[in-house]
């Protein structure tokens, strides 16, 4: 039997949370990646792009690795009791539970990150405590069974390091050959500690209206998780 992953997509994910993992974790040897949704219809993601199910939640097959992308749409799927239902189910007997980007904080909107250390991008992982787990500023976090990834490009690091995990490190490296990932950005600016000054406020305002919707969010859910008073 070969190794299955599933990668959880919903109306207006950031494709590359998915896509950059599912370009590493696709090559593993006998491995099948699925991507799964409520229906097979095509999801639209945040940008504009089209991306087709290959299964439902309610005929996918028990996976051995699940992981949740982010975007705006997370937003929707942390209240989504079918979307919730389903990574809990899988969750239970799954021996990795993943997330990249915010799909960390729809995780811990399903109860799976309870005293857990985890990561998200960086203008949303503070909203993990609301949640119950506990906020790292890192590119990819290991507590346990539990690996999860940071903001969008951070994917392929996460991928590549949950490769190791699962094939070996020799394995790892050569998908990384395979797929020429060798970052060399044209600008120095692709962290708030690394951005300057001016562009990190340009940003942060950018993202401010969905800051204030995703803490709103996380605040109702943990209300009925019980981590948020």
């Amino acid at each position: 039997m070969p190794r299955r992953i599933g990668m959880l997509i919903f109306p207006r994910l950031t494709q590359l949370d998915m896509t950059g993992p599912y370009e590493v974790l696709a090559r593993l040897p006998d491995t099948k990646v699925d991507l799964v949704a409520r229906t097979l219809d095509p999801v639209t993601t945040d940008r504009g792009m089209q991306i087709v199910p290959t299964v439902t939640y309610a005929t996918c097959a028990p996976l051995d690795i699940v992981m949740v992308p982010g975007g705006p749409g997370q937003q929707d799927l942390m209240e989504d009791d079918e979307a919730l239902s389903f990574l809990r189910r899988q969750a239970a007997q799954a021996k990795y539970v993943t997330s990249v980007c915010t799909g960390s904080l729809v995780l811990a909107a399903a109860g799976l990150l309870k005293g857990k250390r985890a990561t998200s991008h960086w203008a949303a992982v503070e909203h993990l405590v609301l949640l119950g787990a506990i906020p790292v500023r890192e590119q990819v976090v290991i507590d346990g069974n539990i690996v999860t990834g940071a903001g969008v490009t951070s994917g392929i690091d996460f991928a590549l390091k949950l490769a190791a995990i699962l094939d070996g490190e020799q394995v790892a490296r050569e998908i990384q050959l395979q797929i020429e990932y060798e970052p060399e950005p044209p600008f120095d600016s692709g962290s708030p500690e690394r951005a300057a000054p001016e562009t990190l406020a340009t940003v942060k305002a950018r993202l401010a209206k969905l800051g204030e919707e995703r803490r709103a969010v996380a605040a109702r859910v943990g209300r009925r998780l019980g981590t948020v008073p």
